[in-house]
């Protein structure tokens, strides 16, 4: 009986950005599909829909499993694993943005695989091919009968249109054409592959435990099998791994590298490393900085649980304002609540985020959370904080207003969705209700990422395209299709 999809209902989804996917790979144990599955479980933060595994054992060739849900309800059983065997595999978790017309159907679940000449060949990629839909349009004409919806499967039928002779040159090849983001982690018989666009948008890093070489979306997933993290691959590198060798390779032209801003705000766990940094001090410097430059008077600082946490404490520490537990998340609700009624759904948050009425009442409370995105969520944790009673409710946010959306792996809703696209912080103080709302400032998030002297407009260190417009890749389907006008178009 095929897999059939959950119905996931998860109250704040409507109000989140969403990464698109994690990716890891592994190359060096006996049971590696054991690896992936730790691994994925460390990444699952990354994509909650559905999940796949693929590895290959010398004797018996390729062994692949897709399942919607969550790691742990999957590929946690014995028996799945064992039907995995061999030292080499990949995996991926996903959420769906480019190619979820219609709903997720499981031949969209990575890692894709193809047959070649000199051998088969899986990948799984995070991030978005912004020219996808003219990639997918000219390898039709051409004769390619795509399986899915999802703009990865791409990379596979230019791989397969390459006249290279190797599995590695024919990825260069194809990923010549491709435009957006990606990290990428791909295997053949032999070889683990990992690679980065030029800018190097997405994470991606390689680690090492003993003679098992490891590629990882986060440092996090090296943690839970006890790897060390060895660098991070490098933005426009290709790494291949056989015979426990890493070699590299540069296949693009160097560009000043691009990194997600938004990786150190939301998407990454807080106990990962990202370029040498700390998430989570990231994370309160963010607050520290939020703090600095919108004071005010309360009595508590409460964090947006989870992701608003070290920002909140930050402010705490910076404002001198007690730092108090005054939301509480209810960690068992996951995102498998099958299909509950419309009475649950009229819960709402109320099911996820549950008011400390007796530490809030009377209380001039500070909320600090991570971002903005419709500003439902935000109105409805207001509703909650006023209805416990608190005397003020004001709004501080770790990032800037989100006004533009991602193309770049990231579930963004369009533009005219957008809070911040169509509000003043003014306009949505009122809109919400609250007391106050303020949102650090570009300049003062780079000074929290590290960057001293703020965004260096004429050349910026980091892809901020959701709060600036500034996008370093230009969105070409999103433009074709006319559901984004850029700045300089406007």
């Amino acid at each position: 009986m095929p897999d059939l999809p959950r119905h996931p209902f998860d109250p704040l989804d409507g109000d989140r950005l969403r990464e698109e996917c994690g990716v890891f790979g592994v190359i060096g144990p006996p049971d590696a599909a054991s690896f992936v599955a730790l691994g994925l479980h460390a990444l699952q933060h990354r994509g909650q829909e559905a999940g796949g595994i693929i590895t290959h054992e010398a004797r018996t060739g390729f062994h692949a499993a897709h399942r919607f849900g969550l790691v742990r309800d999957n590929f946690t059983k014995a028996s799945l694993i064992d039907s995995l065997p061999g030292s080499l595999g990949i995996g991926h978790v996903r959420y769906s943005t480019a190619g979820s017309k219609g709903g997720t159907q499981i031949r969209d679940v990575q890692p894709f695989f193809g047959e070649f000449t000199m051998g088969g060949a899986a990948i799984a990629h995070n991030g978005n091919i912004t020219n996808a839909n003219a990639l997918r349009r000219e390898l039709i004409e051409r004769g390619s009968i795509f399986q899915s919806n999802s703009d990865s499967e791409c990379i596979i039928h230019l791989m397969a249109r390459s006249i290279q002779r190797t599995i590695p040159e024919r990825m260069k090849d194809a990923l010549r054409r491709v435009e957006g983001a990606f990290s990428i982690v791909a295997m053949t018989r032999t070889k683990l592959i990992g690679v980065r666009d030029a800018l190097g948008v997405r994470p991606l890093v390689l680690g090492r435990l003993g003679d098992v070489w490891v590629l990882s979306s986060e440092t996090c997933a090296l943690d839970i099998i006890g790897a060390e993290l060895v660098r991070e691959v490098e933005p426009g590198e290709m790494v291949v791994i056989e015979n426990g060798e890493v070699q590299s390779h540069r296949p693009f032209e160097a560009r000043r590298p691009r990194f997600c801003i938004f990786e150190h705000v939301y998407f990454s766990r807080p106990d990962s490393i990202l370029g040498g940094r700390s998430v989570y001090e990231t994370r309160r410097a963010i607050g520290v900085e939020l703090a600095k430059e919108a004071p005010v008077e309360a009595d508590l600082v409460c964090a947006v649980p989870d992701s608003g946490t070290p920002a909140a404490i930050g402010f705490s520490q910076a404002s001198g304002i007690p730092f108090a537990m005054g939301i509480i998340r209810n960690q068992y609700m996951g995102r498998t609540f099958i299909e509950p009624t419309e009475q649950i759904r009229n819960m709402g948050v109320r099911l996820k985020l549950n008011v400390n009425r007796a530490l809030i009442r009377g209380k001039r409370v500070v909320l600090v959370d991570d971002s903005v995105v419709r500003g439902t969520t935000s109105l409805k944790i207001k509703e909650m904080i006023l209805d416990a009673g608190a005397a003020e409710v004001h709004f501080r946010i770790a990032s800037p207003p989100t006004a533009w959306p991602c193309f770049y792996g990231v579930d963004t809703p369009d533009r005219d969705k957008l809070l911040a696209a169509n509000m003043t912080a003014d306009e949505m103080r009122v809109h919400l209700g609250v007391d106050s709302i303020r949102f650090i400032s570009l300049d003062g998030l780079y000074r929290a990422v590290g960057e001293a002297q703020g965004r260096d407009a004429s050349e910026p260190q980091y892809c901020d395209a959701c709060f600036s417009g500034d996008y370093p890749v230009r969105p070409t389907d999103m433009i074709s299709a006319g559901r984004i006008r850029l700045r300089e178009d406007a």
